[in-house]
């Protein structure tokens, strides 16, 4: 009880920092867990704090965000919240919004979480492989440097035994017959350092029959394949959101984050005290994950000009290209596409209007085959285009009549085939 300000002030207790103990003897007393244990819990207690804010990460959570509680805002200095959602609830987004929720000011930065838990994912990899590898390689020195570290102190123990038990038998043939007393009792230690010399006996030879045989080059493969087999691990089918954040936790302590034009600046704090900055651009305005590919906009905005839609979606089936969800091409699907891009509908007769012949057209303008037209395409005598493989010639209507207008076709000595050995068979 204490006097402050002419009011009575009652103190019932005063807690104090360790750090300002006056006394601390570690294992004075026997408790039921280590002083080791001890400190080991109550960390894992603080870190689990949940809504404790400060530098508490806070305890693992459900959600696909996987740097959920790691991630501190480095505009303000407080930690980043995750929202989620979506139809489904896991479209993740981490946001700065302690400035909104404590004061109503505008909320500091935000971005969604897909590409940074990837690139951190990616990282945090990219660095643990080596160490994976080295542990391996630790593991194959070891093993069995450990066994015969086991074997020689059973066998120290075992020379130690043999010793006492010679050292009782001098004892007891040293007595006199006549004292009972003492020979009983020296045949009883006699009869128990032998016993125990028996039970070190049996034990070094079940050690001897034990014995490993050294590590064949195989089997030094398979473990050193384990030792880089964490990149498995983390993308494997049955690896949980939840396993990965604590891969992420065993060995980052926080992620210092920026939002600083188009790029979102990571700072990576790893538990040892090393820092790794790691650097990730954000996606622009309309980019999302199930972004269709732009190679494959730009054949659909190239073939747009050329053929219909339902032509289109199958040129581009049959080139392997998806749409951003991973699904085949349908009309359909190709029309909303067009619409949501600014792509114009091929019109019946563009092409005609532009001065350009198909393949077909132009075989039939000279009649002669489709094959004839490819010919002269190849030898150079005819400029025409295609836009990609499977989709339609573009040929001059010029050309064509030029060369229908001289009423022969080019002469073609060449064979179809870049083959020397081929022969073209002249007809007299």
């Amino acid at each position: 009880m204490t006097l402050e300000g002419g009011r009575k002030r009652v103190v019932k207790g005063v807690r104090r920092e360790r750090d300002d103990w006056e006394v601390l003897i570690i294992d004075h007393h026997d408790g039921y867990i280590s002083w080791h244990e001890f400190e080991r819990n109550q960390r894992l207690i603080t870190d689990n704090a949940n809504s404790k804010g400060g530098w508490v990460r806070g305890a693992i959570r459900k959600g696909e965000a996987l740097l959920a509680g790691l991630l501190r805002c480095g505009h303000c200095g407080r930690k980043l919240h995750v929202a989620y959602s979506g139809s489904r609830g896991n479209t993740g987004r981490y946001e700065c919004r302690g400035a909104h929720a404590n004061h109503g000011t505008k909320r500091c930065i935000g971005f969604g979480n897909l590409r940074v838990d990837q690139s951190v994912g990616a990282e945090v990899l990219r660095l643990l492989k080596p160490l994976g590898i080295e542990a391996a390689l630790q593991a194959v020195q070891t093993r069995h440097a450990e066994a015969e570290q086991s074997r020689r102190q059973v066998e120290l123990t075992l020379d130690q035994a043999r010793y006492e038990s010679a050292r009782a038998r001098r004892q007891y043939d040293a007595v006199d017959p006549d004292n009972r007393l003492v020979a009983g009792e020296l045949e009883r230690r006699w009869n128990e350092a032998l016993l125990a010399v028996r039970q070190l006996e049996e034990r070094l030879e079940e050690m001897n029959n034990r014995k490993q045989p050294p590590m064949t080059d195989g089997e030094r493969s398979r473990l050193l394949a384990l030792g880089a087999d964490l990149e498995r691990a983390w993308h494997h089918p049955a690896a949980t959101p939840a396993t990965r954040k604590r891969i992420l936790r065993t060995v980052l302590l926080e992620i210092i984050v920026k939002v600083e034009g188009d790029e979102i600046k990571l700072m990576l704090h790893w538990q040892g005290g090393d820092h790794t900055p790691l650097n990730v651009p954000k996606n622009k305005t309309g980019s999302h994950r199930w972004t269709t590919e732009a190679s494959t906009e730009q054949m659909i905005r190239g073939l747009a000009r050329l053929l219909p839609d339902s032509a289109i979606a199958a040129v581009l089936n049959r080139s392997g290209k998806q749409t951003g969800r991973g699904n085949t091409w349908t009309e359909a699907r190709l029309r909303a596409f067009r619409t949501s891009h600014g792509i114009a509908v091929y019109r019946e007769g563009e092409r005609a209007e532009r001065g350009e012949l198909t393949l077909d057209e132009a075989a039939a303008r000279l009649d002669v085959s489709k094959m004839t037209v490819l010919r002269l395409i190849h030898a150079g005598q005819i400029n025409a285009t295609q836009f990609c493989k499977g989709s339609p010639w573009v040929i001059p209507v010029t050309r064509i009549d030029e060369i229908a207008a001289k009423g022969g076709m080019p002469a073609l000595r060449e064979p179809v085939t870049a083959d020397p050995n081929q022969m073209v068979m002249e007809l007299q």
